[in-house]
């Protein structure tokens, strides 16, 4: 695949370089056109049941999308085009604009043109409209950085991402004599052809540069164009080529796996750097445990603990984490219970009351830290602030929606049946991303 030269910039937390806020402001201001980012998120998935807002690597689906374009800084606006309550909510929290489609254009046969040209007309006000697809989690702002270029500096009237494909094509034979029976027609000797390869002079994969496909990320065009000849793809057009890399589409079940992993290796999460977890703290109920206790005979407290989530912790405490074990004084467990898992997990418990982030504070400052050092696991609302300030923060899936709202990661596991220990994993991939990206500071001073 061509390569293209990064601009100089932020890194970003898989060790891509980013444009700067300050040069993408530059850009947006030289062009005194109105852009507007625009996401499509009908509430009527087929494939995957609302899957624009199902988490994939503890963030909802739609958030990949609307973390790249807010942070881009080179939009005007950036909205969510949707017909559910449930997707507006999480647009909302992700700093969208909502665009509440009309029933015309909200139907199975509607297209994405008829809703962006509904949004166009509402909105007279916009000139350029990026239409990002919310299944392209992989996109970073560099990419609609370089792109929005061919527009504002070169005058294109409309610019579309492809992705570098090596498949050789063959034609389609319907209703074939050696297949099944055909529901319409008749059966045929026609015999398929090739589209687009010699197969007396199949090249290797080296010598041959392959095929520009769309790989629906994004598509830049002017509002005119739009209204006036109902176009995405037209006028003076051209293509952004993005690395294979980056090009990550999710229709059915079967891509989200994969793409989780894709997106954990090489999609955008912020333009902070990676956080070095230095300190963990993690509540017994309903992170460690199910969040209940069982009554013995003899009245003896009793409290069940999943080996993967011990093996967790013991994971960071192996990797120089400091972890402590969280107790709520508001719903006490039986002091003895308390220092049988301390000892079994060999972490100090900590007794907090209904504000959390108060009783452990203190320890964040004799180790003079901050709270971007900290890893915070918590279930409730009285969670809520500790989860915002730290660095790195999770919640079980079965986490109150007051809590989720407040989390940096949701895991895909309840409280007490592995969530410590996804919440572990998240925090080794960061430290490892984190000591990637340092080694390539190192390389890129040494060379500059």
């Amino acid at each position: 695949m061509a390569s293209r030269k990064r601009p100089a910039g932020e890194f970003s937390r898989n060790g891509e370089k980013q444009p700067s806020v300050s040069e993408n402001k530059r850009l947006r201001a030289a062009d005194k056109r109105h852009k507007a980012a625009l996401i499509l998120a009908r509430g009527g998935s087929k494939g995957i049941p609302l899957k624009n807002i199902k988490t994939l690597a503890g963030i909802p689906l739609i958030g990949w999308v609307l973390r790249a374009a807010v942070d881009s800084e080179l939009f005007d606006s950036v909205w969510v085009s949707t017909d559910h309550d449930e997707i507006e909510k999480v647009a909302r929290s992700w700093g969208a604009k909502i665009h509440r489609r009309s029933a015309e254009v909200s139907k199975d046969s509607s297209t994405s043109l008829d809703t962006i040209q509904e949004f166009i007309h509402l909105n007279p006000e916009v000139d350029i409209v990026c239409n990002i697809q919310a299944t392209s989690p992989c996109l970073h702002p560099f990419h609609l950085k370089e792109a929005m270029e061919y527009i504002s500096d070169h005058g294109y009237d409309s610019v579309f991402s492809v992705v570098r494909r090596h498949h050789f094509r063959w034609q389609e034979v319907k209703n074939r004599t050696d297949g099944p029976a055909p529901e319409k027609g008749k059966k045929t000797d026609e015999l398929t052809r090739p589209l687009n390869l010699d197969p007396y002079n199949r090249p290797r994969r080296q010598d041959w540069d392959g095929e520009l496909c769309e790989n629906g990320s994004f598509y830049f065009t002017t509002a005119e164009l739009i209204n006036k000849g109902r176009l995405l793809q037209g006028g003076k057009v051209t293509y952004y080529e993005m690395g294979a890399e980056y090009s990550v589409d999710i229709d059915v079940d079967i891509d989200w796996p994969v793409a989780e992993q894709r997106v954990l290796r090489y999609g955008y999460f912020g333009r902070d750097s990676p956080e070095v977890v230095k300190l963990m703290f993690c509540n017994i109920s309903g992170c460690l445990t199910e969040g209940r206790i069982f009554l013995s005979a003899s009245s003896g407290d009793m409290i069940s603990i999943n080996t993967r989530d011990t093996a967790g912790i013991r994971m960071l405490k192996k990797d120089g984490v400091e972890v402590f074990l969280l107790s709520s004084c508001l719903n006490p467990v039986a002091q003895t219970l308390l220092e049988n898992v301390s000892k079994h997990l060999e972490c100090e418990v900590l007794c907090v009351g209904e504000k959390p982030a108060k009783d452990i504070e203190p320890l964040i400052k004799e180790r003079t830290l901050s709270w971007k050092d900290v890893a915070y696991m918590g279930n409730d609302e009285v969670d809520v602030d500790c989860l915002n300030m730290a660095g790195l923060s999770a919640v079980p899936s079965d986490a109150p929606v007051v809590a989720i709202n407040g989390a940096k990661y949701i895991c895909k596991s309840r409280g007490g049946k592995g969530a410590v220990r996804e919440f572990a994993e998240h925090i080794r991939l960061q430290k490892r991303k984190a000591k990637s990206q340092l080694e390539q500071d190192r390389i890129d001073l040494a060379s500059s």
